[in-house]
């Protein structure tokens, strides 16, 4: 297969009327969710003074929000697109895990795969948000909550006998792995060996992206920093660190494709025979807030690739995806309406 020169690289495009059929398909689609659920704690407080104890901020407090995060904002971005969402994972038997079910429940998803675990905690990021009256609040401060130790055998045999049975109805495995044990690469690789049909599976790891290799993944979405840690480099604005790095980890995972997520840069897709296609940032390239930005470019592509769409298609329903979810405050997710709105907004401006 011939390889793209750097203009071609450059200018690939798509059909934007097949990315909005796409999109439309996404409420009829199943996909399963293996992977860490996190509570994201947002703690707002108006700025009052500086402390006489020491030279900090004291806040008066003014509300708490606990929305999902982690793999639940996966899965909630997921169920905002349209899709039924199957997810797979663990909460503590604490306030945090009560307030992830609940707010599910809620929604109407199917939660008989979150499995509590007594006296495990919930990952549970805190943030502290500060301001003046009338200005808007800025994070000052972040407090993770971790849980420690190993999950219990008993729970990983239920995690893996809900995860085959889960799949048998599913049109994608999407796995959010955040490091806190719920999704492993040999639970991955046992799950993908008795799919009696192609599914697309694929993966966003915070750490260890290699350790997936061979273990089914089809698809993965690192973000920049995550494809340097892997590669121990500092991709520069030289172009051939990336596409290095890049192709490498396409080879090693034996994947069909790569998609990075690059912030401002937008993203590159990289597929097999090594086409590497650079798609430009959707939007402005000033982020209000890149919280979570990652589950909703998992979520969308995963969707994407499930109703059928080529890994560029994919991609760039992605790309569209996460350019929105950066312009919102907090831990966030975009509507199916609202990427369709996008899609459609941006052919008008190309037939223009």
């Amino acid at each position: 297969m011939k390889r793209r020169t750097a203009k071609e690289e450059m200018s690939a495009s798509v059909d934007l009327r097949d990315l909005a059929e796409c999109v439309e398909k996404f409420s009829g689609k199943t996909i399963v969710l293996l992977g860490d659920f996190v509570a994201d704690e947002f703690l707002y407080g108006d700025i009052t003074r500086v402390s006489r104890e020491a030279p900090v901020l004291i806040l008066k407090h003014r509300e708490t929000q606990v929305v999902p995060g982690g793999g639940a904002n996966a899965a909630n971005n997921l169920a905002a697109l349209g899709a039924k969402v199957l997810p797979v994972t663990v909460v503590g038997d604490d306030e945090a895990g009560d307030a992830l079910l609940s707010y599910f429940r809620a929604k109407k998803m199917n939660t008989s795969g979150a499995f509590r675990v007594k006296g495990r905690r919930t990952p549970r990021k805190t943030r502290f948000l500060a301001g003046w009256a009338h200005t808007v609040a800025q994070q000052v401060l972040r407090v993770d909550d971790e849980p420690h130790g190993p999950l219990p055998e008993v729970i990983r045999r239920k995690i893996q006998q809900k995860l085959a049975a889960s799949l048998r109805h599913a049109d994608g495995l999407a796995v959010s792995d955040y490091g806190f044990g719920v999704a492993t690469p040999e639970l991955v690789r046992q799950a993908t060996a008795k799919l009696r049909n192609a599914l697309p599976v694929t993966l966003d790891a915070r750490y260890r992206l290699h350790s997936y290799a061979r273990a089914g993944v089809t698809s993965a979405t690192p973000n920049e920093a995550e494809l340097e840690a892997e590669h121990h480099i500092t991709i520069s604005d030289d172009a051939r660190d990336l596409a290095q790095a890049g192709h490498a980890t396409l080879s090693a995972m034996k994947l069909h494709a790569l998609l990075v997520t690059r912030g401002r840069h937008g993203a590159a897709l990289f597929e097999a025979g090594g086409h590497l296609t650079h798609i430009p940032v959707h939007g402005p390239d000033q982020a209000v807030d890149v919280t979570g930005a990652g589950d909703t470019v998992l979520a969308a592509y995963t969707l994407a690739l499930a109703c059928g769409a080529s890994p560029l298609e994919a991609a760039h329903i992605a790309n569209i995806a996460g350019g929105l979810v950066v312009m919102k405050r907090g831990t966030a997710t975009v509507s199916r309406q609202e990427l369709l709105d996008a899609i459609r907004r941006e052919a008008s401006g190309a037939a223009s």
